[in-house]
């Protein structure tokens, strides 16, 4: 029995489902996760000393590579002076200091500890600043595990949320609404039918938690006018895009502007981090300055500011970082597209900057109802063929895959071929 097995089963007598994350598990791939040793670079290797080359890059937040010099560095330096204070530090302002001015819209920042905690507070600062209850989310988008955003459309397609989750009352889904990501229609209805109760819209700019979904043409400048018209504000989830879509992250993309921005682990180099940062007007209603109450005990923790304000001086000081990961992305995801289109299979690459995922279904992905026609038995053989060969990826169809500044064009040469034999079995 290889080690990740074992520890797998040892695993399973002490955790839920073996993990601290129900992905993990790969339950819906057919075997049993690998236990991660070590990671260096773009390549991560298991206990049992196998090498992968990482196309999760811990979900994201490794846009420089494993353990980048600079920012080990960064965290050796700091640690020697202690690693948590329940005080403030240096290091928050700095970090504050440096999103404010990459970040467009943003004057104040609040730190804490995940993106799942940046979005329930965002939530409720949004709430306290309009007087208004309700907040509309879109099927499909993820938005972390509080208990309002555990919510799924009702029977109809404009409707009121239904609970996800065990343990999610009905009172949390009721004041939650979902709507279709890319349909400013189902939106506006929902609009019409809540008047003056919408506190919010709250949206990844480009889903990537039911693959990468992009956003069409006019859909996010639509969101914008539909929140200004109802006195609402509208929240970017920025967990995924921030820092990688571009350095100002979507709002510098696509040129729409948000009133509440969240970030997650991007912003700590990939230790446990979040924030949610806005206008002045807005952030002023949090305490100790107003009467939207939030606290945290580990907030701005200084080992992970250090870590992420080293991981973004580097992007900011090396503009060409991501415009280099961006350009190699789009080099391997048309290489995807001639292969699949070699081999006459049914599948779809969506990609946006160093985003991207693949869907296996011969219609276009613009939405979670097209999202979740891709065919999910397909993806197990796929998943397997590129695992078994050494590409890591997430062992979920609606993942995305995510591009570093440290793969290299042999990287790339080996994540082709082996897409290709993937491709080519199936």
């Amino acid at each position: 029995m290889s080690l990740s097995n074992e520890l797998f089963e040892r695993g399973k007598n002490v955790m839920p489902g073996g993990v601290n994350s129900p992905v993990r598990a790969y339950t819906n791939v057919d075997r049993n996760p690998l236990f991660i040793k070590k990671a260096i670079g773009s390549k991560i290797y298991d206990v049992d000393d196998k090498e992968y080359i990482d196309f999760v890059n811990s979900w994201g937040p490794i846009i420089l590579g494993h353990c980048h010099n600079d920012v080990i560095d960064a965290i050796k330096n700091t640690i020697i002076y202690g690693l948590s204070f329940g005080a403030p530090t240096e290091k928050e302002v700095l970090m504050a200091e440096l999103i404010c001015k990459l970040v467009p819209n943003v004057e104040m920042v609040r730190m804490v500890n995940s993106g799942t905690e940046a979005v329930m507070s965002a939530l409720r600062l949004a709430r306290g600043f309009t007087g208004k209850s309700k907040v509309i989310k879109f099927e499909g988008c993820y938005h972390g595990h509080s208990d309002s955003m555990l919510v799924k459309a009702g029977s109809g397609s404009l409707t009121e949320g239904m609970p996800n989750s065990a343990g999610v009352i009905n009172e949390f889904a009721e004041n939650t609404l979902v709507a279709e990501y890319n349909d400013l229609n189902s939106l506006e209805e929902l609009f019409n039918k809540n008047k003056n109760n919408i506190a919010c819209v709250i949206v990844e700019p480009v889903a990537a938690n039911m693959g990468v979904v992009l956003p069409e043409n006019g859909f996010l400048e639509g969101l914008r006018k539909l929140c200004d018209d109802n006195n609402a504000l509208l929240i970017f989830d920025e967990v995924i895009t921030g820092f990688r879509l571009a350095l100002g992250g979507a709002q510098e993309y696509f040129g729409v502007d948000a009133d509440i921005v969240v970030f997650g682990k991007i912003i700590g180099g990939g230790m446990p981090v979040g924030a949610y940062c806005g206008k002045r007007e807005i952030m002023e209603h949090i305490a100790p300055v107003g009467d939207v109450y939030q606290a945290g005990t580990l907030s701005g923790n200084p080992v992970a500011m250090a870590a992420g304000y080293e991981q973004l001086m580097i992007l900011n000081k090396n503009r060409d970082i991501l415009r280099t990961v961006t350009m190699n992305s789009d080099y391997i995801a048309n290489e995807m597209r001639n292969i699949i289109a070699n081999y006459k299979v049914d599948a779809q690459v969506n990609q946006i900057g160093s985003l991207m995922s693949v869907f296996f279904t011969k219609e276009k992905v613009n939405s979670f109802k097209t999202a979740i026609q891709s065919d999910s038995n397909v993806f197990v053989k796929y998943f397997n063929c590129m695992l078994d060969n050494g590409i890591y990826i997430a062992p979920s169809p609606f993942e995305a895959l995510f591009v570093s500044f440290a793969h290299n064009s042999e990287d790339f040469k080996k994540f082709l071929e082996v897409f290709e034999k993937a491709i080519s079995e199936i």
